[in-house]
């Protein structure tokens, strides 16, 4: 009988903290043994990442260390649709899967789809905003995503739930991507803190869309300059931040503002979701707190480490960081000017 292909790369993701840069977890062999517990094989993923060049696999070897742990770990703690990213509560009481309907929802506002509009999600996970936007709202959208279970669990998704035709998913770098074409709206939930060259990746956007398309992004950032400055004298923060986080450069918001800027967009507006993902990790801790024996028989140990990710991550909103969310659009001039009805010719 054939084994299912598990590919992991390496450790699970933490964020840049003083307390794991004294930890030695063994996180390759962590991943290695939640494998052989799903009862999957172990392959490297080098191989397939080197038509990208070395600057783009070591991206995706870095990014890929959270994602290439089993489905089943996310499904322990996330929503059903697994989104990985800040929920929108309306209410205090409001459930962490209804959040997550909600932000959704927020994000397709933001972005003022209709039916048929064309959009990219750039980082697009396990495809929480792809098929929700192909289902609910009509739209042809393409995601790109750096990991290879991701994309074909989205393209398995999209057949289950009847939006095939509606949508593309594409594996790699989002920078040497081949996307093409003329995009309605772009989205970038997360993403951009991965990506080596920020400045690219914002003009690319912008190349795709059309005139007056519009971009969605959100990101956790640095509370202010010289939070970023402090923190970056750290010993060994470089060292945890690319080895633990991935590869992530955080930064403060006015240096993302002045990155879409330079790309040519005009900003149309921010949002502080800060309290909202401070409510969404400790909903998530609460799942691994509570699903933490399903959790460890996949990859033993790892609801500890999880424990301990999320609590550091509720303890830094608005100490350290903010999560924001900011929309713009291709434009010099920003939104037009609505155009005034008229009603019985006057």
């Amino acid at each position: 009988m054939s084994r299912r292909v598990f590919r992991p790369t390496a450790s699970l993701l933490f964020p840049a903290d003083p307390y794991f840069a004294h930890q030695r977890f063994d996180h390759v062999a962590l991943v290695h043994k939640a494998a052989e517990t799903a009862g999957e094989t172990s392959e490297p993923m080098i191989t397939w990442t080197r038509q990208w060049g070395p600057t783009a696999m070591r991206v995706t070897v870095a990014t890929n260390r959270h994602y290439e742990l089993p489905t089943e770990v996310f499904a322990a703690f996330l929503d059903p649709r697994l989104k990985y990213s800040s929920a929108l509560y309306r209410h205090e009481g409001v459930p962490l899967d209804d959040a997550q309907t909600a932000k959704l929802h927020f994000v397709a506002d933001r972005l003022g789809v209709t039916t048929g509009d064309r959009v990219l999600d750039v980082g697009c996970g396990w495809g929480s905003l792809v098929l929700f936007l192909a289902q609910e709202y009509g739209c042809q959208v393409t995601g790109v995503t750096l990991s290879r279970p991701q994309a074909a669990y989205v393209e398995r998704l999209a057949e289950q739930s009847g939006v095939r035709g509606r949508v593309d998913v594409r594996l790699g770098p989002f920078i040497e991507s081949e996307v093409a074409g003329q995009f309605d709206a772009v989205a970038m939930l997360g993403s951009i803190v991965h990506m080596p060259d920020r400045t690219r990746a914002l003009r690319k956007a912008h190349r795709l869309l059309r005139r007056e398309g519009r971009l969605y992004l959100s990101e956790t950032c640095f509370r202010n300059g010289a939070v970023h400055q402090e923190l970056a004298k750290l010993p060994g923060q470089r060292q945890v931040t690319d080895a633990m986080f991935g590869l992530a450069d955080m930064v403060p918001l006015s240096t993302l503002v002045e990155g879409v800027e330079t790309a040519g967009f005009s900003v149309t507006g921010v949002t502080d979701l800060t309290s909202h993902y401070q409510r969404t990790t400790q909903d998530w801790e609460s799942r691994v707190v509570a699903n933490r024996a399903a959790i460890d028989r996949i990859a033993p140990g790892l609801s500890e480490q999880l424990i301990r990710y999320l609590g550091t991550a509720t303890a830094g909103w608005g100490h350290t960081t903010k999560h924001y969310a900011m929309t713009a659009s291709k434009s010099r001039l920003g939104p037009e000017i609505p155009r005034q009805v008229t009603i019985g010719g006057r």
